[in-house]
């Protein structure tokens, strides 16, 4: 069973049907007793990382988080998800984040380097580029993906499993032992997508990576 983390911030909907149509079990709930039966957790977020850290904080959701990591429990984030597993981040003012991954989520500058401007938020279909083999890719193709968000992760080599390009790099799917992310919506990105959450699901069945 897969525990989504409800803390009031995530895109819970389209999660839990993900996981309804892998015919995967889950609970989705906020109690960390509830949570803690769980074989997985899946981290989603959707809105500012000083709100959502705020939260996980006053309800006491982000020591249970790290100290399921540290049990050993696989962790999944989702898009603002995965910029919560960072050290911190500089949206609204710096603000902590987990510290599970190293690096700073920073803000899409929108300008280029010859000084033409670009869209942000980021929104749409990127292609993703793999760099590193991982449970959470087994046997997928590189295909496209469906991004929302303004703020990337400058992180190193060593957490980074994919990236796309939107005038910087930006790291699409990152992991280190049980703690993986993916910056894009794998409910939302088709086929690519499902398939990732079915690795994840495996991953979870099995007990960790």
């Amino acid at each position: 069973m897969i525990g989504i983390i409800d803390y009031g911030m995530g895109n819970l909907y389209s999660v839990s049907k993900a996981l309804e149509r892998l015919q995967y079990e889950y609970v989705l709930s906020s109690d960390v007793n509830e949570l803690a039966r769980a074989k997985g957790l899946i981290l989603p977020g959707v809105g500012s990382f000083r709100d959502a850290m705020g939260i996980l904080n006053e309800t006491g959701l982000a020591d249970f988080i790290k100290e399921q990591v540290g049990n050993g429990k696989p962790l999944l984030g989702i898009c603002l998800g995965m910029q919560l597993l960072f050290e911190e981040s500089e949206e609204n003012g710096v603000t902590d984040g987990l510290g599970l991954l190293k690096g700073r989520v920073t803000r899409f500058p929108g300008v280029t380097s010859t000084g033409e401007t670009y869209k942000v938020p980021h929104m749409g279909w990127n292609r993703l580029t793999f760099h590193q083999e991982n449970p959470l890719l087994a046997e997928l193709e590189e295909g496209h993906v469906y991004f929302v968000h303004s703020y990337y992760v400058d992180t190193t080599k060593d957490v980074l499993l994919a990236s796309s390009e939107y005038d910087v790099q930006v790291p699409a799917v990152v992991g280190q032992k049980n703690v993986l992310g993916t910056q894009f919506h794998p409910e939302k990105s088709g086929d690519l997508g499902v398939a990732m959450l079915r690795n994840y699901a495996a991953i979870v069945e099995r007990g960790g990576l």
